[in-house]
């Protein structure tokens, strides 16, 4: 769903990563600072200390936030690229195992639905990159894609209901494979 207002932020998109492309520093090295804050959360959630959730749900956004930079810098500079693409989509997939693991161990959320959770969520990405296989754009499609399932987790969590909060990733990230396979299948053509 956040995909889908991209078009509309877009000037405001462009003018931070002209602000961060500014820095001389590349996309890859904001792919980095985006996994390095949600390796820091994960920590942070997995140590189940009193503040765990509003600093850990704090420093899980701020990875969100420089998960988009790194993709306006690369676009501002003109320098996008297949390795920059790998990494960031890889960095993307450690960063939620990890940030699911984290409130496994915190203890925030019954372990079955944890484990859920991250399982559906992998088979959501896992749904994409298989469709992008056979060019089938998924982009856009379904109500909760990564961003929407991380800012669930971080804003419900800050508030202090990370039970609820991986629920709701439970069946956000279901419906959303669900549509997505349905979307794939109607378009394949044999």
């Amino acid at each position: 769903m956040l995909n889908n207002l991209r078009g509309a932020l877009k000037p405001t998109l462009e003018k931070i990563g002209k602000g961060f492309a500014a820095t001389g520093l590349s996309a890859n090295f904001w792919t980095f600072v985006g996994l390095g804050f949600a390796l820091v959360s994960a920590v942070v959630y997995g140590m189940g200390i009193e503040s765990g959730l509003i600093i850990g749900g704090i420093l899980l956004l701020v990875s969100g936030f420089f998960d988009m930079v790194d993709g306006q810098v690369a676009r501002v500079t003109g320098k996008t690229s297949k390795k920059g693409e790998y990494l960031d989509s890889m960095f993307d997939k450690i960063a939620e195992v990890a940030i699911f693991l984290g409130i496994l161990i915190g203890g925030y959320a019954e372990p079955y639905l944890v484990l859920l959770a991250i399982t559906l969520s992998l088979l959501v990405s896992y749904a994409r990159a298989k469709s992008d296989i056979i060019n089938i754009k998924l982009q856009g499609i379904g109500i909760g894609e990564r961003a929407e399932r991380l800012l669930v987790i971080a804003i419900i969590g800050i508030i202090g209901f990370m039970d609820y909060a991986v629920i709701i990733v439970v069946i956000i990230a279901g419906m959303t494979l669900i549509q997505r396979m349905i979307f794939t299948a109607k378009n394949i053509k044999e």
